[in-house]
């Protein structure tokens, strides 16, 4: 007879289609801890520290008609941690490049951040440029047509966010996601092969038949993903908020 914890533990596995690994990179200070602890428990953390080396943290997410688990690792932004959080780019599917809009500094440094990815991660890497703190319009010192370039420039999407006010906070990793599955469905990227960053879950989904085509988007609308021309936006403008400031 099974013991009562074992029975608890088993009705606590949520069943999955598939894995994604996720990495999120950047500066220090751009809001990337932020930005995921919004993402994983729906709140704006008002105290908190740089990461040191790199944290852990996952949530489970519908993308059409599939169940996504995200495993997602937010890295630290100090070159005193480069050489601990570089070896964990290895194997992601998805990569969030994480700059901050009042910061021009950490805007600059990006491609720094997006070869180290590209060289370590996935070949097939879906990277999402998010330029965070954007409730703090009256200190911006990138603007959003010179980022909404860089990231044509480098095919890569790209929306702004604030952690603090929670607009588009879930966007860049839905956004990742559907453009992963879309690879998967496509032939692109096979869950099966080392490194992909992509694993199958526990519900049997093994082969992606052409009855299935466009079933990962859900139904959503082009003007859902499209804000301007060569950038990708999913969700409502942006709000106006209180000035807040926002962390790491």
């Amino acid at each position: 007879m099974p013991h009562p914890s074992d029975e608890d533990a088993t009705e606590m596995v949520e069943a999955y289609d598939f894995l994604l690994k996720f990495i999120i990179i950047g500066e220090a200070g751009t809001g990337k801890s932020c930005l995921l602890n919004h993402f994983i428990q729906n709140t704006f953390k008002q105290h908190s520290q740089h990461t040191i080396g790199v944290e852990f943290s996952s949530r489970t997410i519908n993308v059409g008609e599939k169940r996504i688990k995200l495993q997602l690792w937010d890295t630290a932004g100090q070159e005193r941690f480069r050489s601990v959080t570089r070896s964990y780019y290895r194997g992601a599917a998805g990569a969030l490049l994480v700059y901050d809009i009042t910061n021009r500094q950490s805007f600059e440094g990006l491609s720094r951040w997006l070869a180290d990815a590209r060289a370590l991660a996935s070949p097939q890497l879906v990277t999402v440029l998010v330029g965070c703190k954007n409730d703090r319009e009256e200190d911006r010192e990138v603007e959003w047509a010179e980022a909404s370039r860089w990231a044509a420039e480098n095919d890569l999407h790209f929306l702004e966010t604030s952690a603090l006010s929670g607009d588009n906070v879930e966007s860049p990793f839905l956004l990742a996601a559907r453009s992963i599955l879309l690879s998967i469905e496509s032939g692109q990227l096979d869950p099966e092969k080392p490194g992909s960053g992509v694993s199958y879950g526990d519900r049997g989904l093994k082969r992606i038949s052409s009855a299935s085509r466009m079933s990962f988007l859900g139904g959503s609308s082009g003007s859902e993903r499209r804000r301007k021309r060569d950038t990708i936006f999913l969700l409502r403008p942006v709000k106006k908020v209180a000035r807040g400031e926002c962390c790491k």
